[in-house]
């Protein structure tokens, strides 16, 4: 079956689920991770540019799945692919699966380079928003790794970032921040303090709320996305 006609099905088969959410797609994907599991990294990639071509966010979620439980191509994919994969990133669902399966990962294993990421950082325009969190939201890896080598790494994301003022930029550094704080309180309780005048008001505020109580917010029931 050629990547087109396979694509075609996946897509049926998504689009006939009585509820096309998380654990539903993830099932289809994963039968489809086992058709393709004998395939080459060139074949699987070929399919997920194919995915991504149908300009399908679902689509999307599921090449960006694909791709990153594919051993083979997991352990090969470069720097370049990353950033390939990531064309036509759009939404904060979008950036924040393509970092948590693809370049928080393939970074946090040694296969991307820090100023890749930093490169991200420095893209300025209102559509670039989405690369500039996607170099917060790679940090989350690293920092779920909890090596002591990764927080100067992180926390260089967060400081290039720290003046944007663009929502989806504060949310994704103060979850950077946060998910530093899970392991390496005081690392981030110093980057708040020394840059306490210039990290907005809801960084504070949640990376606060998270060294002290170990929580986002106080207050139950929130469904916001980081």
């Amino acid at each position: 079956m050629d990547h087109r006609t396979r694509a075609s099905e996946l897509g049926r088969r998504i689009s006939s689920l009585p509820l096309a959410d998380t654990p539903s797609v993830r099932k289809v994907r994963r039968e489809f991770s086992q058709i393709l599991s004998p395939e080459s990294p060139q074949a699987v990639l070929d399919f997920a540019r194919v995915l991504l071509s149908r300009q399908d966010p679902i689509l999307r979620f599921v090449a960006y799945e694909l791709v990153s439980k594919h051993k083979p191509t997991f352990a090969t994919i470069s720097s370049d692919q990353i950033v390939e994969l990531g064309a036509g990133l759009d939404s904060w669902s979008s950036v924040d699966c393509f970092a948590l399966y693809l370049s928080g990962p393939v970074w946090a294993a040694g296969r991307m380079s820090d100023q890749t990421i930093v490169e991200w950082t420095l893209r300025s325009t209102e559509e670039d928003r989405w690369w500039r969190r996607a170099a917060l939201v790679s940090t989350v890896p690293l920092s779920r790794q909890g090596l002591t080598t990764n927080i100067p790494r992180t926390l260089r994301v967060c400081a290039l970032l720290m003046h944007d003022r663009d929502d989806m930029v504060v949310k994704a550094l103060s979850w950077a921040l946060r998910e530093l704080a899970r392991k390496h309180k005081q690392s981030a309780r110093s980057f708040l303090e020394e840059n306490r005048q210039t990290l907005a008001p809801r960084v504070l505020r949640e990376v606060e709320c998270k060294l002290t109580t170990g929580l986002k917010s106080p207050r139950k029931g929130r469904s916001r996305r980081s």
